[in-house]
Protein backbone atom coordinates (compact mmCIF):
# COMPACT_ATOMS: atom_id res chain seq x y z
CA UNK A 1 0.00 0.00 0.00
CA UNK A 2 1.35 3.50 -1.29
CA UNK A 3 2.47 5.99 1.65
CA UNK A 4 0.11 8.57 1.75
CA UNK A 5 3.06 10.68 0.58
CA UNK A 6 3.28 8.86 -2.47
CA UNK A 7 -0.55 8.86 -2.98
CA UNK A 8 -0.71 12.56 -2.95
CA UNK A 9 2.30 13.25 -5.28
CA UNK A 10 0.66 10.41 -7.40
CA UNK A 11 -2.25 12.45 -7.54
CA UNK A 12 -0.82 15.99 -8.22
CA UNK A 13 1.30 14.43 -10.95
CA UNK A 14 -2.10 12.97 -12.42
CA UNK A 15 -3.63 16.22 -11.58
CA UNK A 16 -0.90 18.35 -13.91
CA UNK A 17 -0.67 16.20 -16.77
CA UNK A 18 -4.37 16.16 -17.05
CA UNK A 19 -4.54 19.47 -17.50
CA UNK A 20 -1.38 19.66 -20.08
CA UNK A 21 -1.99 21.52 -22.91
CA UNK A 22 -1.75 20.18 -26.45
CA UNK A 23 2.05 20.17 -27.13
CA UNK A 24 3.23 20.51 -23.82
CA UNK A 25 6.89 20.77 -23.50
CA UNK A 26 9.93 21.03 -21.59
CA UNK A 27 8.64 23.32 -19.21
CA UNK A 28 5.90 20.91 -18.25
CA UNK A 29 8.38 17.76 -18.19
CA UNK A 30 10.41 19.43 -15.76
CA UNK A 31 7.98 20.47 -13.19
CA UNK A 32 6.84 17.28 -13.23
CA UNK A 33 10.61 16.02 -12.73
CA UNK A 34 10.75 18.21 -10.12
CA UNK A 35 7.96 17.22 -8.19
CA UNK A 36 8.91 13.54 -8.38
CA UNK A 37 12.77 14.44 -7.43
CA UNK A 38 11.09 15.48 -4.48
CA UNK A 39 8.93 13.01 -2.89
CA UNK A 40 12.25 10.60 -3.45
CA UNK A 41 14.33 13.10 -1.91
CA UNK A 42 11.57 12.88 1.46
CA UNK A 43 11.56 9.37 1.04
CA UNK A 44 15.36 9.48 1.05
CA UNK A 45 15.67 11.49 4.06
CA UNK A 46 12.90 9.33 5.66
CA UNK A 47 15.07 6.19 4.89
CA UNK A 48 18.18 8.17 6.36
CA UNK A 49 16.23 9.03 9.86
CA UNK A 50 14.86 5.37 9.87
CA UNK A 51 18.42 4.22 9.81
CA UNK A 52 20.51 6.57 11.92
CA UNK A 53 17.62 9.18 13.46
CA UNK A 54 17.90 12.71 12.63
CA UNK A 55 22.01 13.20 13.79
CA UNK A 56 23.91 14.81 10.99
CA UNK A 57 26.20 11.59 8.95
CA UNK A 58 29.58 14.11 7.96
CA UNK A 59 30.96 17.60 7.21
CA UNK A 60 31.60 20.04 9.70
CA UNK A 61 28.73 19.82 11.46
CA UNK A 62 29.15 15.43 12.11
CA UNK A 63 27.07 14.48 15.06
CA UNK A 64 24.65 17.58 15.13
CA UNK A 65 21.00 16.48 16.12
CA UNK A 66 18.81 17.98 13.49
CA UNK A 67 15.07 17.65 12.74
CA UNK A 68 12.84 14.96 11.00
CA UNK A 69 11.31 17.83 8.95
CA UNK A 70 12.73 21.30 7.20
CA UNK A 71 11.07 24.24 7.70
CA UNK A 72 12.39 25.21 4.06
CA UNK A 73 13.59 23.28 1.24
CA UNK A 74 15.87 19.95 0.96
CA UNK A 75 16.18 17.54 4.18
CA UNK A 76 18.38 14.59 3.45
CA UNK A 77 21.60 16.52 2.04
CA UNK A 78 21.61 18.52 5.32
CA UNK A 79 21.26 15.37 7.07
CA UNK A 80 24.29 13.72 4.92
CA UNK A 81 26.25 16.76 5.79
CA UNK A 82 26.56 17.15 1.82
CA UNK A 83 24.35 20.57 1.69
CA UNK A 84 26.54 23.52 0.68
CA UNK A 85 29.54 21.81 1.01
CA UNK A 86 31.35 24.40 -1.18
CA UNK A 87 31.24 26.65 1.82
CA UNK A 88 32.88 24.54 4.01
CA UNK A 89 36.60 25.33 3.50
CA UNK A 90 35.76 29.21 3.97
CA UNK A 91 33.74 28.36 7.06
CA UNK A 92 37.04 26.86 8.56
CA UNK A 93 38.89 29.53 7.56
CA UNK A 94 37.08 31.83 9.26
CA UNK A 95 36.44 29.92 12.21
CA UNK A 96 40.12 29.60 13.00
CA UNK A 97 40.72 33.01 12.24
CA UNK A 98 39.12 33.14 15.77
CA UNK A 99 34.98 35.26 15.54
CA UNK A 100 33.22 36.26 18.50
CA UNK A 101 30.15 36.67 17.31
CA UNK A 102 27.92 34.95 14.09
CA UNK A 103 24.76 36.89 12.65
CA UNK A 104 22.48 34.25 10.46
CA UNK A 105 20.16 36.52 8.63
CA UNK A 106 17.28 33.40 7.39
CA UNK A 107 18.52 31.07 9.59
CA UNK A 108 15.53 29.03 9.00
CA UNK A 109 15.61 25.84 11.34
CA UNK A 110 19.01 26.54 12.46
CA UNK A 111 21.19 24.44 10.55
CA UNK A 112 24.09 26.99 10.66
CA UNK A 113 22.94 29.09 13.42
CA UNK A 114 23.27 25.84 15.91
CA UNK A 115 25.98 24.14 13.71
CA UNK A 116 28.29 27.21 14.17
CA UNK A 117 27.39 27.46 17.88
CA UNK A 118 28.79 23.68 18.29
CA UNK A 119 31.73 24.46 15.91
CA UNK A 120 32.79 27.51 17.68
CA UNK A 121 32.11 27.26 21.24
CA UNK A 122 33.55 30.96 21.85
CA UNK A 123 30.88 32.31 19.40
CA UNK A 124 27.57 33.23 20.06
CA UNK A 125 25.10 33.31 16.95
CA UNK A 126 22.38 36.07 16.46
CA UNK A 127 19.99 33.79 14.49
CA UNK A 128 17.37 35.77 12.79
CA UNK A 129 14.06 35.08 10.27
CA UNK A 130 10.66 36.22 9.65
CA UNK A 131 9.16 33.05 9.92
CA UNK A 132 7.76 32.43 13.01
CA UNK A 133 7.90 28.21 12.77
CA UNK A 134 11.57 28.62 11.32
CA UNK A 135 12.62 30.40 14.86
CA UNK A 136 10.44 28.42 17.00
CA UNK A 137 12.51 25.30 15.21
CA UNK A 138 15.43 26.77 15.72
CA UNK A 139 15.02 27.34 19.28
CA UNK A 140 14.26 23.98 19.44
CA UNK A 141 17.46 22.76 17.71
CA UNK A 142 19.75 24.95 19.46
CA UNK A 143 18.11 23.36 23.01
CA UNK A 144 18.62 19.84 21.59
CA UNK A 145 22.29 20.41 20.77
CA UNK A 146 22.76 22.55 24.20
CA UNK A 147 23.96 25.66 22.80
CA UNK A 148 20.57 27.59 23.83
CA UNK A 149 22.79 30.16 25.92
CA UNK A 150 24.69 30.85 22.64
CA UNK A 151 22.12 31.14 19.88
CA UNK A 152 19.67 33.99 20.25
CA UNK A 153 16.61 33.90 18.07
CA UNK A 154 15.25 36.88 16.51
CA UNK A 155 12.90 37.90 14.03
CA UNK A 156 13.32 40.71 10.75
CA UNK A 157 16.94 42.38 10.45
CA UNK A 158 16.84 45.49 10.00
CA UNK A 159 19.29 47.15 7.64
CA UNK A 160 21.10 48.79 10.14
CA UNK A 161 21.38 46.23 12.68
CA UNK A 162 24.71 45.44 11.74
CA UNK A 163 25.88 48.93 13.45
CA UNK A 164 25.01 47.08 16.98
CA UNK A 165 27.94 44.81 16.65
CA UNK A 166 30.68 47.37 15.07
CA UNK A 167 34.11 46.56 16.01
CA UNK A 168 33.44 42.71 16.77
CA UNK A 169 34.71 39.94 14.69
CA UNK A 170 31.69 39.02 13.43
CA UNK A 171 30.64 36.42 10.28
CA UNK A 172 27.41 36.98 8.57
CA UNK A 173 25.17 34.98 6.86
CA UNK A 174 22.94 35.78 4.69
CA UNK A 175 20.53 33.86 2.53
CA UNK A 176 17.12 35.68 2.61
CA UNK A 177 15.92 34.38 -1.25
CA UNK A 178 16.47 37.79 -3.16
CA UNK A 179 16.14 40.10 0.13
CA UNK A 180 19.93 40.22 0.71
CA UNK A 181 20.08 43.19 -1.54
CA UNK A 182 17.20 44.88 0.85
CA UNK A 183 20.00 43.44 4.36
CA UNK A 184 22.92 44.08 3.06
CA UNK A 185 22.97 48.06 2.47
CA UNK A 186 26.90 50.06 3.41
CA UNK A 187 25.19 52.87 3.27
CA UNK A 188 23.33 52.42 6.18
CA UNK A 189 25.18 49.56 8.32
CA UNK A 190 28.67 51.32 7.51
CA UNK A 191 30.31 48.35 10.59
CA UNK A 192 29.56 46.05 7.07
CA UNK A 193 32.48 47.45 5.95
CA UNK A 194 35.00 44.96 8.72
CA UNK A 195 32.72 41.92 9.12
CA UNK A 196 33.12 38.95 7.29
CA UNK A 197 30.15 37.92 4.73
CA UNK A 198 29.12 35.09 3.51
CA UNK A 199 25.71 35.31 1.31
CA UNK A 200 23.65 33.46 -1.22
CA UNK A 201 22.48 35.48 -4.07
CA UNK A 202 19.42 35.27 -6.06
CA UNK A 203 19.51 36.65 -9.47
CA UNK A 204 16.07 34.70 -9.89
CA UNK A 205 14.33 36.29 -7.14
CA UNK A 206 15.93 40.18 -7.30
CA UNK A 207 17.42 41.37 -11.14
CA UNK A 208 20.80 41.54 -10.99
CA UNK A 209 21.12 40.85 -6.95
CA UNK A 210 24.95 39.36 -7.19
CA UNK A 211 26.46 42.74 -9.26
CA UNK A 212 24.73 44.85 -6.55
CA UNK A 213 26.40 43.04 -3.80
CA UNK A 214 29.60 43.04 -5.96
CA UNK A 215 29.47 47.07 -6.22
CA UNK A 216 28.61 47.46 -2.90
CA UNK A 217 31.14 45.37 -1.34
CA UNK A 218 34.60 45.63 -3.53
CA UNK A 219 35.35 49.11 -2.11
CA UNK A 220 35.94 47.64 0.99
CA UNK A 221 36.27 43.34 0.55
CA UNK A 222 38.15 40.87 -1.23
CA UNK A 223 35.11 38.74 -3.49
CA UNK A 224 35.09 35.29 -4.13
CA UNK A 225 32.44 34.16 -6.36
CA UNK A 226 31.42 30.22 -5.20
CA UNK A 227 29.69 28.25 -7.47
CA UNK A 228 27.75 25.17 -6.63
CA UNK A 229 30.47 21.70 -7.53
CA UNK A 230 29.82 18.22 -7.76
CA UNK A 231 29.17 16.35 -4.08
CA UNK A 232 31.42 13.58 -3.17
CA UNK A 233 30.78 11.54 0.15
CA UNK A 234 31.80 8.76 2.31
CA UNK A 235 28.16 6.97 2.01
CA UNK A 236 26.21 5.15 4.53
CA UNK A 237 26.14 1.00 3.78
CA UNK A 238 22.17 1.50 2.72
CA UNK A 239 23.09 4.27 0.31
CA UNK A 240 25.93 2.84 -1.18
CA UNK A 241 23.18 -0.12 -2.23
CA UNK A 242 20.80 2.30 -3.78
CA UNK A 243 20.65 3.02 -7.66
CA UNK A 244 22.92 5.63 -8.50
CA UNK A 245 19.94 7.95 -9.14
CA UNK A 246 18.77 7.95 -5.86
CA UNK A 247 22.56 8.71 -4.41
CA UNK A 248 22.25 11.72 -6.76
CA UNK A 249 18.87 12.77 -5.35
CA UNK A 250 20.18 11.85 -2.03
CA UNK A 251 22.81 15.10 -2.69
CA UNK A 252 20.07 17.60 -4.23
CA UNK A 253 19.44 20.32 -3.00
CA UNK A 254 16.17 21.53 -5.13
CA UNK A 255 17.83 24.95 -6.47
CA UNK A 256 15.64 25.33 -9.38
CA UNK A 257 18.55 28.18 -10.79
CA UNK A 258 22.30 28.53 -9.66
CA UNK A 259 22.53 30.84 -6.73
CA UNK A 260 26.10 31.63 -6.30
CA UNK A 261 27.30 32.65 -2.85
CA UNK A 262 29.70 36.02 -2.40
CA UNK A 263 32.60 34.96 0.41
CA UNK A 264 33.31 38.54 1.16
CA UNK A 265 36.57 39.58 3.36
CA UNK A 266 37.28 42.76 4.47
CA UNK A 267 40.78 44.45 3.36
CA UNK A 268 40.84 46.40 6.87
Amino acid sequence: MASPLTSQIVQRVLDKTKGWPEGAGIDELNEVLRLLGRWRSHLLANTYIMHHGAKIWGGPFAGMEYVNAATEGCLVPRLLGTYESELHPHLAAFAAAGLDCVIDVGCAEGYYAVGLARMMPQVTVHAHDIDERARAACTELAAKNDVSERVIVGGEFAPDGFEAFAGRRVLVLVDTEGAEVDILQPALSPALAGMNIIVETHDLFRRDAMATMVERFSPTHDIVRVDQQPKTLDMPDWLKALPHLDQLLAVWEWRFRPTPWLVMTPRA
